[in-house]
């Protein structure tokens, strides 16, 4: 090759090489089409109803090249690599046909030549029938076969295909907004007046009968393939019962697109950060690998308990997650749901410290959650798809995540879904006491903060009756009595963190409210 030899060589059209005595010449293969206007001097069109009873007089070499799809589906490593094999495979159980080519429809009408192969290498373009494309896939139907005549200047009228007398294309599956065919090209060698009445007609039922076949395995391949990929998807921020509900909504092999488009509706969001993360990362500035492994490993706790009670994982912002409720899919158990998670994840983090073996023992966790509406769906490329929230109630899930370091509680809850929870969650699931009257930096609105605990067996530090005692100091903070607010408070166990949130207040004014004092505590900073 250009005067050196050469054990492999990359070589463009219009060179040359040569092998021994023999010159080649790398000329590139034209992919023609016929005119819009073509039209065939007869076509027939093939339902799955007419083949039901065509008999192959060569079965036995016909099955013997279907039994090989599933592998030329199993090991394409892409989609052209297995169009081109799909091609081959055609042509050996297609033995009447010229040449084979996998042919896309856009939305927009235009014909796309994928891969191809033509039985002779040296038979020249491949050339098709937008015509016979657009009638075959527009259509759907089944198979639509176009004869055209010999070279008889009787038929000049015509436009036909060169060194082509049939083609017939068959449906396969749809791509997004495209469709997608096989396209079967043949010679019948008799006037096409006699196409109909003749035995070629029988043969070529038989071969389109074939195709329908390989068309139908491969689409339903093509199809399933799409939707376990999307699912795949899914699944990193779904819970099982949600991807099966998705999956039952997708019987058709594409999943309901307005299934996962953005909407506002009513969510419960949970925000759950680890504490002390960033003073870690200073100190574990040699090991960095090391502490991101730890920090991944106590992501994969908080979403295992949120998909695992029916949540959906949104965002990691650094150490933190953000799961919720309510989409896609509304449930009345969206908030209940939400507090299941949170107390199992902090069952989780305190029996992993108490075994100081373990690489997350010394990580604790804040969680805040709340309950009203928000924009909930899919954003991003198709390349990138991610499922998140945004709205009010997820920047109020976020303080209330942050206050949990202030109020030394590990979850908290927003007024509307304590009150859910009051109402509706057994007390052998969880507990709640209301904790202050806050009004977080930089919000216009005040809100009773509550705490949500782990039923009286589980969590025995906290008796219902230290609860009780505790509403009752904070009734009293609340109104004003700040004596009798410290009497109740005092009786609280000194294992119990959040009295000293009101114990401190009421210390440093000597037990006494301030001049117009309106029973909210006002939060100097986030």
């Amino acid at each position: 090759f250009q005067g050196e030899p050469h054990q492999r060589a990359t070589i463009a059209a219009g060179e040359q090489f040569v092998i021994g005595q023999t010159m080649f010449h790398v000329v590139e293969a034209r992919m023609d089409s016929t005119p819009l206007k073509s039209r065939p001097l007869e076509e027939l069109t093939f339902t799955r109803q007419q083949l039901e009873h065509v008999t192959f007089g060569d079965a036995d070499r016909r099955i013997e090249v279907l039994s090989r799809l599933p592998e030329v589906i199993a090991n394409a490593r892409d989609p052209r690599e297995r169009d081109d094999r799909l091609a081959g495979l055609i042509l050996a159980g297609v033995r009447g046909a010229d040449g084979v080519a996998v042919v896309e429809l856009s939305e927009s009408g235009k014909v796309r030549l994928g891969a191809w192969e033509r039985r002779l290498e040296t038979a020249g373009a491949f050339q098709h029938s937008q015509r016979l494309v657009q009638d075959a896939l527009l259509r759907g139907h089944g198979t639509v076969l176009h004869a055209w005549g010999s070279s008889d200047d009787n038929i000049s009228d015509y436009t036909q295909i060169a060194e082509v007398d049939w083609a017939f294309c068959t449906p396969l599956a749809p791509l997004g907004k495209s469709r997608l065919g096989l396209y079967v090209t043949g010679r019948i060698g008799s006037p096409t007046g006699q196409f109909a009445a003749g035995g070629r007609q029988s043969q070529l039922q038989a071969d389109i009968k074939f195709v329908e076949l390989v068309a139908e395995f491969v689409g339903s391949a093509v199809q399933l393939g799409k939707l376990e990929g999307n699912v795949a998807v899914l699944r990193q921020f779904l819970s099982p019962p949600l991807v099966s509900a998705l999956e039952r909504a997708s019987a058709d092999g594409e999943l309901d697109p307005s299934l996962l488009e953005p909407r506002e509706c009513p969510v419960t969001v949970l925000f759950c950060d680890l504490r002390g993360f960033s003073q870690r990362a200073e100190e574990a500035a040699h090991d960095l690998s090391g502490l991101l492994e730890r920090v991944s490993a106590a992501l994969a706790v908080m979403t295992r308990h949120i998909t695992d009670c029916g949540g959906v994982t949104g965002d990691f912002l650094g150490d933190a997650t953000l799961g919720f409720w309510g989409w896609p899919f509304a449930s009345e158990e969206s908030p209940l749901n939400a507090c299941r998670a949170a107390l199992a994840i902090r069952r989780e983090f305190v029996a992993l410290q108490a075994d100081k073996s373990h690489p997350l023992c010394d990580f604790e966790i804040g969680i805040g959650i709340a309950n009203g509406r928000a924009m909930a769906g899919k954003i991003g490329t198709r390349e990138r798809m991610t499922l998140t929230v945004f709205g009010p109630v997820v920047n109020l899930a976020s303080r209330l995540e942050g206050l949990t370091r202030q109020l030394h509680v590990p979850i908290l809850l927003d007024e509307a879904t304590a009150d859910i929870v009051r109402d509706r969650l057994a007390a052998s699931e969880g507990r709640t006491r209301r904790l202050a009257q806050i009004l977080p930096y930089g919000m216009e609105r005040p809100l009773m903060v509550s705490e949500l605990l782990p039923s009286d067996d589980e969590f025995p530090d906290l008796t219902s009756t230290h609860l009780q005692r505790y509403e009752e100091g904070l009734a009293a903070f609340v109104r004003g009595d700040w004596e009798d607010a410290y009497r109740c408070l005092h009786d609280m166990p000194s294992s119990d963190r959040a009295q000293d949130f009101l114990m401190l207040r009421m210390t440093q004014s000597n037990r006494t409210a301030p001049t117009g004092w309106d029973g909210i505590v006002r939060m100097p900073g986030k």
